[in-house]
Parts: structure tokens; sequence; C-alpha cells
């Protein structure tokens, strides 16, 4: 069973920085692509970022490209989003996701977490 848990959300004024990470358990991830998603109020969710867990191969939305890096720690088992140059728009409750693959992907996603709240002030 694959468990997804969020952390690191929290309230940061604009321009600063925030880090969110995604502890990943119930199997070995390295053939499967990781991605983080967000959602705002009255909007749908929409692709922030992904990375193949194996290959390291990264994919960035063009809203967050420069700003924001995804990463992974294999030995923690752990995905990170590292923002900085937050903006109000980035306000939302960002989501961990996980799909079986091979490459990196925006799409297909049928794991998912609980998400975490990031708020970012004016």
């Amino acid at each position: 069973q694959v468990q997804l848990v969020e952390s690191g959300g929290g309230l940061v004024q604009t321009g600063g920085s925030l880090r969110l990470s995604c502890a990943a358990s119930g199997r070995t991830f390295s053939s499967y692509a990781m991605g983080w998603f967000r959602q705002a109020p009255g909007k749908e969710r929409e692709f922030v970022a992904a990375i193949q867990w194996n290959s390291g191969s990264t994919l960035y939305a063009d809203s967050v490209k420069g700003r924001f890096t995804i990463s992974r720690d294999n030995a923690k088992n752990t995905v990170n989003l590292q923002m900085s140059s937050l903006k109000p728009e980035d306000t939302a409750v960002y989501y961990c996701a996980a799909r079986l693959s091979a490459v990196v992907r925006a799409t297909g996603y049928n794991y998912w977490g609980q998400g975490t709240q990031v708020t970012v002030s004016s």
C-alpha cells in the first residue's frame, strides 16, 4: 500500500521560501514518478513538478520554472519541493503524488497524499 505524507507547509511572505517534503512508503519507488500538484480555492488541481525516482529526470510547470526545485532523498525515501521567490498566486494546498512510470510525467497519478497548505502573504 503506497502511503504519501506531506509536511513543511505554512505561512510565508512574498519573496520568501519554503521546503515541502513527502515521505513515501509501501513500495520500492525506483520505478515510480513522483509529482507535486497544487489546488487553490475555486480552482482545479494543477501540476507543479515531477521527478522520476531512478533517473532523477525532472519536469516543471512553466509557472514555477526557475523558482521551484524538486528532488528526492533515497536514504530518507522522501521527495522534496524547494520553493523560493514565492508569490501570492502560489497559495494553495500542495499534494504529493505517485504513479508507476519509468519516465517523468505530469499526468496519470493514482496515489495521493492528504495535502499541506501553503499561504503566501502579500
